[in-house]
């Protein structure tokens, strides 16, 4: 996934990886909304070891996808 930044509505998803010491991969996501100083941004730290970075970013960005749908009422 070369740019695995979306965006879903007012809503900016930025899937994130983090290479572990031992070679696998943790997966985190930020959500962010707004403009400005009225902007707010909640990162989210996933839980999982992934095997491969593409894996961790599928993960982060399904996950980025559910919280968007779950906060839309959706």
């Amino acid at each position: 996934m070369s740019n695995p930044c979306f965006s879903l509505g007012r809503y900016v998803v930025s899937p994130l990886t983090r290479l572990l010491d031992d070679g696998a991969y943790s997966a985190s996501v930020s959500i962010r909304s707004g403009r400005g100083q009225a902007s707010s941004d909640r990162v989210l730290r996933l839980i999982g070891r992934f095997t491969t970075a593409d894996g961790a970013l599928r993960h982060a960005a399904a996950q980025g996808r559910a919280w968007v749908h779950a906060a839309c009422g959706a």
